[in-house]
């Protein structure tokens, strides 16, 4: 194979010929063969070869035609959404839920299991929900494994997707303690070798899908925001999607310290951020004061619905219930503001279930608090909204994971390497989340 002066081989150079024309066509199209060069830096003679090889390998598909000034009608390109499928996966709060999409993703089919008693984060059963789940909208959909490009799986905690056998996640909050998780969905043999399972953090993967296709579009930094049970973060530094990836890094924001020796967090410390601002405590206060009780066990759906209920009370003017709220858009802003402070992003944006179902009511008077507690230059140029791809951001954004591989390998699948077993990973299977 022939080596240029970069250390790049020829097919280097055609891998990323097709990708930059893949990139261009999924965020910009349909475009012209004429359009392409400039919008690439291709020479029309490479954009010919490359446009000439996705359609013949069916990635790319005729959408009409346009006059030109004087010349013949040009026809337009675009990316064939037909021509694979990805699956997003949210290891969620109170469900794993599991959806198939086009390459355009568009949504084809989804399943959803409940956790149950709800916030059971047992490895093995989650593991099955996974399987079962890609099983179930593989079937409703109709389609086979042969134009798979992924599983993407957003999971709470941290994940080390360098670790030997697979990635690794390390879920302090959930009692995840190195959970092979790769090699544990490899083992269910779901899916054929070629097929990649990639695992990142949910906070990332909503980030991801808000910069990629929400509002987050058009910044270059930005922070997004995870508001569920707990609270996390993803700062994002380069917002572009035709680079292919967005540069995410999650923050394990929710466990900033904001009150030494406050309130104990699930995490097992005291005064974290996430016990005065994820749902979990904010309906532990309300009931320590007399309001509603928290959620039982008794279904998936009771977390959700005991916060509704608070949001009612607080809308019909229930005291205490104001003040909880009050009091969580208080630091929530005051954690905004740490943020805002390090990281000087131009958006800030909240997604999550119960940011989306709380943020309406909440969102001004977090606003306030953040520019409050931030320093003044800052603060100024940031602005604060809500996500706009409402419950499903982090399965879409997990549906990018294969997406971003695509882009990088030119729109060819390529094999995941094989993983070595992990001493212990049978084990995992059955050990409390």
């Amino acid at each position: 194979m022939t080596t240029g002066r970069s250390g790049r081989t020829v097919r280097d150079l055609r891998r990323g010929n097709r990708g930059a024309v893949l990139q261009k066509l999924y965020f910009g199209g349909p475009m012209s063969r004429q359009e392409l060069g400039p919008a690439t830096g291709l020479s029309s003679g490479s954009v010919s070869n490359v446009v000439g090889e996705l359609i013949a390998d069916g990635l790319l598909e005729e959408a009409g035609v346009v006059d030109s000034d004087g010349g013949r009608p040009r026809t337009l390109l675009r990316v064939s959404p037909g021509s694979a499928h990805l699956i997003g996966v949210d290891v969620g709060e109170t469900r794993v839920r599991v959806e198939l999409f086009d390459l355009t993703l568009t949504e084809l089919a989804r399943a959803e299991t409940p956790l149950l008693p709800r916030g059971c984060y047992d490895v093995g059963p989650i593991v099955d929900h996974i399987r079962s789940g890609i099983g179930a909208v593989l079937a409703q959909a109709g389609v086979g494994t042969d134009r798979l490009l992924g599983v993407g799986v957003g999971v709470p905690g941290i994940v080390d997707r360098e670790a030997p056998g697979g990635a690794v996640v390390h879920g302090q909050t959930i009692g995840w303690d190195a959970v092979p998780l790769e090699a544990l969905l490899r083992a269910t043999g779901a899916l054929p070798q070629e097929v990649p399972y990639l695992i990142d953090n949910g906070a990332r993967t909503l980030g991801q899908a808000e910069m990629w296709f929400g509002a987050g579009r058009g910044a270059r930094d930005a922070v997004v925001v995870l508001f569920g049970s707990g609270v996390g973060a993803s700062l994002i530094t380069d917002g572009s999607p035709e680079g292919g990836s967005t540069e995410g890094t999650p923050l394990e924001w929710g466990h900033l310290t904001v009150s030494v020796r406050g309130r104990r967090c699930r995490c097992g410390a005291r005064g974290c951020l996430e016990a005065y601002t994820g749902a979990e405590s904010l309906l532990a206060r309300w009931a320590e004061r007399g309001g509603g009780g928290p959620a039982d066990a008794a279904g998936p759906a009771d977390e959700e619905e005991a916060l509704a209920a608070l949001l009612a009370s607080a809308l019909a003017g229930d005291p205490v219930a104001r003040d909880v709220l009050g009091e969580t858009a208080e630091y929530l802003g005051a954690g905004l503001s740490d943020l805002i402070n390090l990281f000087r992003p131009e958006r800030i944006l909240i997604g999550g279930w119960a940011g989306l179902l709380l943020g309406p009511y909440v969102l001004p008077a977090v606003r306030e608090h953040a520019r409050r507690h931030a320093l003044r230059h800052p603060a100024a140029r940031v602005s604060i909204d809500l996500g706009s791809l409402g419950p499903d951001a982090v399965t879409v954004g997990a549906a990018t994971l294969p997406l971003s591989a695509f882009f990088t390998t030119g729109g060819r699948r390529t094999a995941p390497p094989a993983a070595p077993e992990q001493p212990g990973w049978r084990a995992a299977l059955t050990r409390r989340g």
